[in-house]
């Protein structure tokens, strides 16, 4: 039996290796949807990252006969441990050959890890913060991947129970078919609704007009997840990152804000074409061809994906989803849209999910983190 090597990411070709990885692994399989190359490298950029400031972190490759079979990486969100009294190693970015000794050898580079930082539970596949990519998947293994959405084989969760690691965390997606005509009833509905809260949903004639609206975009996700047990207020440093990395890929026509009587920011949901399939034949490059299948993938796409939702606590259960989902409705039919995939929402997150109820869900994916205490 051949000795597995593990050794610490330092260099920046060790670097290449820990993001390419994943791409080797995934090489020909059609459901794998790769991440931007330079987007991977800056995340452990300090000056890109903002976490990295009130973060701990360090990343590991796994070798066999002279090939690299594995990788891992291990936080500790010193902020979180703060906030919330959590107290845990987070690993994530998790990737291996099916050989349980290349698993074994990673979990056990985490644990070591956690012991020792005196820490006696590690969690994972997680990123640094609560609005990262998480969870590993357990359902859905022939579903094309998406962009904010972590895909693996399916032996992952198998290894992972196999070396004594249990379900922390549940993610639930669900897959949905916009009708092509919206009953009469909640048209009604709407219109009630919005009469009856002073409610408006503001336009944007470009992007610049959105500018003024990002800030309490933030403020409602915290405002509206704040109740879960595992979230962190967003800091003034993530928020700028988030709108240099991601505002230049929003369209406009794709966000639906709505407005009290005063013009103050009360819901908001952004949805995006599909990427997906850009992403695949981009190879994770924007040049010199990658940008072409963005583009295009923007112009014309019947598929698209649910990103981020904020509804603040005094609407919620008021209706305000209805209305929300009629102004994507009219979206979509205007774009050619016939279907969309849900963000993962938190099993328990109930209120977020009513937001479909009415549109036949199926709940095609599932994820989950797994934790191990000693």
């Amino acid at each position: 039996m051949s000795e597995i090597s593990i050794f610490e990411v330092k260099t920046q070709d060790d670097l290449n290796q820990f993001v390419k990885f994943p791409m080797d692994l995934y090489k020909n399989n059609p459901f794998f949807v790769p991440s931007f190359i330079n987007d991977e490298k800056n995340i452990w950029n300090p000056e890109e990252n903002p976490a990295l400031k009130y973060s701990e972190a360090k990343k590991f490759l796994a070798q066999k006969n002279g090939k690299t079979v594995g990788r891992i990486a291990v936080i500790i969100n010193h902020k979180e441990e703060k906030e919330l009294g959590i107290k845990k190693v987070r690993f994530g970015w998790i990737d291996f050959i099916d050989d349980i000794e290349v698993s074994k050898a990673l979990i056990d580079t985490a644990i070591n890890f956690a012991k020792e930082k005196q820490i006696n539970m590690i969690e994972g596949p997680m990123g640094f913060t609560n609005l990262d990519k998480a969870g590993m998947l357990t359902l859905g293994f022939d579903k094309l991947a998406t962009m904010i959405g972590i895909y693996n084989h399916e032996y992952y969760p198998k290894h992972l129970e196999k070396l004594g690691l249990t379900k922390e965390k549940e993610w639930v997606e669900f897959e949905l078919m916009f009708p092509e005509i919206l009953p009469e009833k909640i048209h009604k509905f709407n219109e009630l609704i919005s009469q009856k809260y002073k409610l408006k949903v503001l336009n944007f004639k470009n992007k610049e007009e959105i500018l003024q609206y990002v800030d309490p975009m933030f403020d409602l996700l915290d405002e509206t997840y704040k109740h879960l047990s595992t979230y962190t207020p967003i800091s003034d440093e993530q928020r700028k990152t988030y709108k240099e990395k991601y505002f230049k890929l929003i369209d406009k026509d794709f966000i639906v804000c709505i407005a009290d009587e005063n013009s103050n920011l009360i819901s908001f949901a952004i949805t995006m074409p599909s990427y997906s399939k850009a992403l695949q034949k981009s190879k994770g490059k924007l040049l010199p061809f990658g940008w072409w299948h963005f583009l295009q993938a923007g112009r014309k796409n019947d598929r698209a994906n649910f990103y981020l939702i904020g509804i603040h606590p005094d609407y919620q259960r008021r209706g305000v989803t209805s209305i929300i989902f009629k102004e994507i409705w009219k979206i979509f039919r205007k774009k050619g849209v016939k279907y969309l995939e849900t963000n993962p929402e938190l099993e328990e997150n109930k209120s977020i999910q009513l937001l479909w109820q009415d549109y036949n869900p199926v709940n095609h994916k599932r994820r989950r983190t797994y934790s191990l205490k000693f």
